[in-house]
């Protein structure tokens, strides 16, 4: 039996559990299915990370290191590595998760709160349906940067990456480095789903194109990918007949987004945000399930760990706080709650609600749906403003932010709904 069970040790579930002990909780489990702490980030080498948090500029092994060291020493702390939760199954008093692992055999493990922290995966090309043969030389940038970064292998010499999102650009980058001739990033959106700095960083100071409203159609080649049939889109993202064009390759990297871990999420009742992936949470991360948090990749795709770190420290505050409550045996009235709203101009907004007597105040987090230049950010609640702020650039591959006071919080009416817009 543990006071809390983390579920995934990378840096979501990494954070929240040193914050949920920071906080007082003594007895903590994290399951990681990998034979190592630190997730995705362990083959991450190239810098830009820690930047907002740490405020240095580090390597993702350098990152994970500064949560994996303190982790490991301390004795509050258990890890499982190579252990895979199953089942998550949500009780009253008590949480259970199922597991399995190599050294353990079959799990049935115990908490008063769990902490979902899985991350994500990328879509594969079964979700794109691009017409052709099923040749080799065609993978995910995830997966061609553990082939180089961490197994030492060059997977292709002649490149075409389809989507800009960050990976796919940071591997541009990775594998002009490793002598490999990069033709182009195709994108199939009128604007890039990457952060601003790795387009310049990684496409531009390498001559690599981006080109924007183009797919890919068709593959070639029967054994090995001989080339690709790239065309323009319209509007309705339609290819353009006319516009094609034969480009030759041996490897077609993916990178055209990532998808939420959420099969434990689901499979417990814990109730999801379409337009996010991951579950319907409070301002410290709480489920719907009382107990049950979620943060991290699971939560909402990120762009930087920076906040994903920041946003598991909630969630493992969260849960700490909740325990606490549970050993006291307080009764805890029905929180109000205020939901959130994305309007204008916005994809979505995390968290879905926030309690009316919180009193810290609530960031709210969003994704805008396009490129906007000297746009206004406005969050509004029953037609009156709450707050604003001007951005001279807002893009979908960078997340935005914007504060409601506790005041504010506690003197909204009854029905009243957090809206945050995005006006030109």
């Amino acid at each position: 039996m543990y006071d809390l069970i983390v579920i995934g040790g990378g840096p979501a579930g990494m954070a929240a559990a040193l914050e949920a002990e920071k906080n007082g909780v003594a007895s903590i489990l994290i399951l990681e299915r990998a034979e190592f702490l630190g997730g995705i980030l362990r083959q991450c080498i190239h810098t830009g990370f820690g930047m907002h948090y740490f405020r240095e500029e580090l390597t993702g092994p350098e990152y994970a290191d500064r949560f994996v060291v303190p982790v490991e020493q301390n004795p509050r702390i258990e890890v499982k590595l190579g252990a895979m939760a199953l089942e998550l199954r949500p009780g009253g008093e008590t949480h259970t998760v199922i597991a399995v692992s190599k050294s353990d055999g079959l799990l049935e493990l115990r908490a008063k709160a769990v902490v979902l922290a899985m991350g994500c995966r990328e879509r594969p090309r079964g979700a794109l349906n691009i017409a052709g043969t099923r040749p080799a030389g065609i993978i995910s940038a995830g997966a061609a940067q553990k082939y180089v970064n961490m197994d030492g292998f060059l997977p292709g010499n002649e490149v075409v990456i389809l989507g800009s999102g960050d990976i796919g650009l940071i591997m541009a980058r990775r594998m002009t480095f490793e002598g490999a001739h990069v033709k182009m990033v195709c994108e199939l959106m009128p604007y890039s789903s990457g952060l601003t700095r790795n387009i310049v960083q990684c496409l531009d100071d390498f001559g690599i194109p981006l080109k924007l409203s183009c797919t890919v159609v068709a593959v070639h080649g029967k054994e090995r990918l001989e080339g690709v049939t790239i065309a323009g889109v319209d509007e309705r993202l339609k290819p353009i007949p006319g516009t094609e064009e034969e480009v030759p390759c041996d490897l077609l990297l993916l990178s055209v987004g990532l998808i939420p871990e959420n099969e434990l999420t689901r499979g417990a009742g814990v109730p999801i945000d379409p337009a996010t992936g991951g579950a319907i949470v409070n301002q410290n991360r709480e489920t719907a399930l009382p107990g049950i948090f979620s943060c991290g990749n699971v939560l909402h795709v990120h762009d930087l760990v920076d906040y994903v770190t920041l946003e598991s420290q909630l969630a493992g505050a969260g849960a700490a706080e909740y325990i606490r409550r549970k050993n006291a045996g307080e009764t805890v009235r029905a929180p109000e709650y205020v939901p959130t709203k994305a309007g204008e101009g916005v994809r979505y907004v995390v968290p879905q609600q926030a309690e009316k007597n919180e009193a810290a105040g609530v960031k709210l987090y969003f994704r805008v749906g396009g490129v906007h230049k000297n746009a206004v950010v406005r969050l509004y609640a029953n037609g009156k403003e709450l707050a604003r702020k001007k951005r001279p650039r807002l893009a979908p591959g960078e997340m935005e932010h914007i504060e409601i006071a506790p005041r504010q919080l506690a003197e909204l009416p009854e029905g009243a709904e957090l809206t945050v817009e995005i006006l030109e």
